[in-house]
């Protein structure tokens, strides 16, 4: 019999998040999305505002409605909100206040064939570059600017959370809206099936490939006040770190790094730690060495 799996305290923190942001429990149960005062505010991780239990926007859709009136009001908020935000915890908003960060953690862990991390999934992580300059802000500023329709691109036509967290539950909990949905729902629940597919096989294939928002906070690896850094007094390059990441780094910290510290379990040399907090550990080596002569 198998010994019982226990949440790592990152694990715990990402279910909060998801439980803080989808707070409004009752929307649920109504079918019916929250308007309360709350709502004009963001939260930092991928969360559809269109859920029934969310208490406050997406930064995505915000950017996005946002960029439709650039033609007579600036996106002060949202760019400031996302600056904030990148300034101080960069990717380490999606390592763990992430909500559809952990959906894609859960999936992954179904035993099923796993495709590891090499030259082809690296090249696919400057992915979400392209779909955030294309769908993000260039539809929505074209469309903006020429015909003053909002299209809000990445939501309507991509987001995989929006499908799950907003589209699925309404529309399941509102039976005049499943005669209304067309094609293009019909697509929604399409990339959704095969984000979902994708992320069994592949760790946290969204993240890595398609989402925008990652993108935007990677632009802060380096200078977020919070994350992972490696203390190169220590570092031996021995490479363990990023041999152990499931994720596209070449270095830990980089931009594809999104900070969730589970390289800090391997490094031998106690090398790697959270910015600003330098808690001495004792390196493996020294460890497993007392170990042996004890014996």
């Amino acid at each position: 019999m198998g010994r019982l799996s226990f949440p790592t305290k990152r694990k715990l923190i990402q279910l909060a998040s998801a439980l803080i942001y989808n707070a409004n429990l009752k929307g649920f149960g109504k079918g019916s999305i929250y308007q309360g005062k709350a709502k004009g505010l963001c939260v930092p991780g991928l969360n559809c505002y269109s859920c029934p239990g969310a208490i406050a926007a997406c930064p995505l859709g915000t950017l996005q409605n946002a960029l439709n009136n650039a033609p007579s009001r600036f996106p002060f908020y949202i760019l400031g909100f996302l600056i904030l935000a990148g300034l101080f915890l960069g990717r380490l908003i999606c390592g763990f206040l992430c909500p559809f960060g952990l959906i894609q953690e859960l999936l992954h862990k179904i035993p099923l064939p796993k495709i590891k991390k090499n030259k082809i999934t690296h090249i696919l992580s400057y992915l979400k570059y392209i779909i955030g300059v294309l769908f993000v802000i260039y539809i929505p500023l074209y469309f903006a600017f020429t015909s003053g329709y909002p299209l809000p691109a990445f939501c309507k036509y991509i987001c995989p959370a929006g499908t799950l967290e907003g589209g699925l539950t309404l529309v399941i909990a509102n039976p005049s809206l499943r005669s209304a949905a067309g094609f293009l729902f019909s697509w929604k629940v399409l990339v959704l099936i095969f984000i979902i597919g994708s992320a069994c096989f592949i760790y946290r294939s969204f993240c890595r490939f398609l989402c925008p928002l990652g993108a935007i906070y990677s632009l802060f690896a380096k200078i977020s006040i919070f994350g992972i850094t490696v203390d190169e007094n220590k570092c031996t390059h021995c490479g363990q770190c990023v041999r152990h990441c499931l994720m596209d780094i070449k270095t830990v910290g980089d931009k594809e790094c999104i900070q969730c510290g589970s390289c800090r379990n391997v490094c031998s040399f106690d090398a790697i730690h959270w910015k600003h907090i330098r808690r001495e550990r004792k390196p493996q080596h020294l460890k497993q060495e007392r170990k042996y002569n004890e014996k």
